[in-house]
């Protein structure tokens, strides 16, 4: 069963890499399939009541985007009989199923559903590396109008707004997903390096919590609580990966963000980095109603076992989340 996995995992990757790699439209097709492909009977292989249901949604979602895809090649191949430089309309669908893909707004209403039926295993694939394709395939005709305006904006906001009444931590980490969507879209505007700097510092945070949540099977609000508040190096990991992850500074996660906005003020883009400051204290609010009431109630701790690597780990991260952002700083200043 291991091996199946690994050989599904290297499909999934590879399937990736062709559609980044590929010098044709149905290249980048195949590789799209491939990967999804090679993620269904990852999903299939969790131990999860809903596995089938979920893994079904998915693959329907997945297919139309696809079918979509194909129709914006066709279509351009029938108007001007080729297809290697897409028509306008042709665009607006390949954008529009990419980000359908990807679980943007708004075309997202599959992607907080999906999520909750996952293992926390392949929640963090779905966030990270089901993301990196699609990214990358939007940032190959990323222009800044009106129609990616209104995909960041909406993302931003409507992430925000839905992540209020959510007590499943797989929900509130799939919305804080679409809302980092809108932030790596505007970085694509700027700059590619941006991007891939936001990314990987996105990923590693992911990473970070995921760890954690996984290792205790920690699915919604009162069982984080509960695990909080056994051990303080847990708390802080936590504390320190949430405000992370929300853009706070002096943690690392505020590194990339800073760095958007600057840019984005450089451009005089004065409305654009308003509004998504401002949707992104929504997101904050959440994070902050997670971590506050471990932090102020005091309660009588108990004692928390780790094996000896896994609280070197969780040391090493928090010093990683504190120091990252200072050494970026000095390294900018210079």
């Amino acid at each position: 069963m291991k091996l199946m996995k690994i050989m599904f995992i290297i499909i999934m990757m590879m399937g990736t890499l062709i559609s980044i790699s590929a010098y044709s439209w149905i290249n980048i097709w195949i590789g799209l399939e491939m990967n999804l492909m090679a993620f269904l009977p990852l999903m299939n292989s969790d131990n999860m009541k809903q596995s089938s249901e979920v893994s079904m949604k998915y693959f329907l979602v997945q297919v139309s985007a696809s079918m979509f895809i194909l129709f914006s090649f066709l279509f351009s191949l029938t108007l001007m009989g080729s297809i290697n430089e897409l028509s306008l309309l042709s665009q607006f669908m390949f954008n529009s199923a990419i980000f359908m893909k990807m679980g943007a707004a708004p075309f997202h209403f599959w992607y907080p559903s999906i999520a909750e039926g996952l293992s926390w295993t392949n929640l963090m694939i779905l966030m990270t590396w089901q993301k990196i394709a699609p990214m990358i395939l939007i940032m190959y005709n990323f222009q800044m109008n009106l129609y990616f305006s209104m995909i960041i904006l909406l993302s931003m906001t409507i992430s925000g707004v839905k992540n209020w009444n959510q007590t499943s931590l797989k929900k509130i980490m799939a919305l804080s997903s679409i809302n980092h969507i809108g932030w790596m879209t505007t970085s694509m505007l700027l700059n590619q390096s941006l991007w891939t700097l936001y990314f990987i510092i996105y990923m590693f945070i992911s990473i970070n919590l995921i760890f954690i949540l996984n290792k205790y099977n920690i699915n919604n609000l009162k069982e984080l609580m509960m695990i909080l508040n056994l051990n303080k190096s847990m708390k802080m990991f936590f504390f320190f990966n949430f405000f992370s992850l929300g853009g706070i500074p002096p943690f690392l996660g505020f590194l990339p963000k800073w760095l958007i906005l600057k840019t984005l003020i450089e451009n005089n883009m004065y409305m654009l980095a308003f509004i998504m400051i401002f949707t992104t204290m929504l997101t904050l609010y959440i994070y902050m109603r997670i971590i506050i009431q471990p932090l102020i109630l005091k309660i009588k701790e108990k004692k928390m076992f780790f094996k000896n690597y896994e609280t070197f780990y969780i040391n090493l991260m928090n010093w990683i989340n504190i120091i990252g952002l200072m050494t970026f700083t000095i390294l900018l200043v210079h």
